[in-house]
């Protein structure tokens, strides 16, 4: 029943990811529109043939701005969980695997990441860095986000290096390499896999909260961020610029959610 549940929830997810991941691969198709050009003439319009979801205070139309700022928001999230898992993994499996003074000093550094609020500690280092570029925003997302890896993989290493196999291919004489790598890292791939689903989600309402307050990539990069930032002020003249890239938001957190929680469920060995 709870794989069923699960494989339901992973398709669900998984279609709204596949969605916005065509979207994005094809946005010059689906739309003539550049997403910076500024057509003053044609402010504020309301959905219609011509402009499917209107246009800004500066007439630049917020569908092509959606598209390509879809391109912005998955290629961060994407590279931020690749750096932070694989700066994690290392870390981690150091941390679980050597145990000691080793592991406490890793965790003890971990802790004082996790001692300030998330976002509050990524927002004061993209003030003080004060130079917005998608490199920087990326950099910044991944100085903390490694954190979560990090601790998820050591606590997973530490239950699985005491395993009978483990326990054999140490009795035979393989080196720590090869315990980890053939041993040890292939069980880690359900757990690592639904982390990182859900960071997926946290990286982009990060980079969007952070493109809303005008720390994140520069204002001429479309993203959903910036389109919330700029509909704020319009939200009674012309609530569809803050609409849509909500809405389009809604769409790819809820599909990576959907897809951890149904991962999550088909990989429980309790169902």
């Amino acid at each position: 029943m709870k794989k069923g549940k699960g494989r339901f929830l992973t398709m669900t997810g998984g279609g709204f990811i596949g969605f916005v991941l065509l979207v994005a691969i094809f946005a010059p198709l689906l739309t003539s529109y550049d997403p910076t050009a500024m057509t003053l003439q044609d402010r504020f319009l309301l959905p219609s043939f011509a402009h499917l979801m209107g246009t800004d205070q500066n007439g630049v139309d917020i569908f092509a701005q959606i598209v390509f700022g879809a391109r912005v928001s998955l290629l961060i999230a994407m590279s931020v969980v690749t750096v932070s898992l694989c700066i994690g993994l290392l870390v981690g499996s150091l941390a679980g695997y050597c145990g000691g003074w080793v592991d406490l000093i890793i965790m003890r550094i971990i802790d004082m990441i996790y001692a300030f609020p998330g976002f509050l500690l990524i927002l004061t280092i993209a003030a003080v860095m004060q130079s917005a570029s998608v490199g920087h925003l990326i950099f910044i997302l991944c100085l903390t986000g490694w954190a979560s890896y990090a601790r998820l993989i050591r606590g997973e290493i530490l239950h699985l290096k005491n395993k009978d196999y483990v326990l054999s291919a140490d009795a035979l004489g393989a080196s720590h390499i090869r315990k980890l790598v053939l041993y040890i890292w292939p069980n880690l791939v359900g757990p690592v896999m639904i982390q990182a689903s859900f960071g997926m989600a946290v990286t982009i309402i990060t980079e969007s909260s952070l493109s809303f307050l005008g720390l994140g990539v520069p204002p001429s990069t479309p993203t959903w961020g910036s389109l919330l930032s700029a509909g704020r002020n319009f939200l009674l003249e012309a609530p569809h610029i803050s609409f849509f890239p909500g809405l389009a938001l809604l769409v790819v957190v809820l599909g990576f959610n959907l897809l951890g929680d149904g991962l999550r469920d088909q990989l429980d060995p309790k169902s």
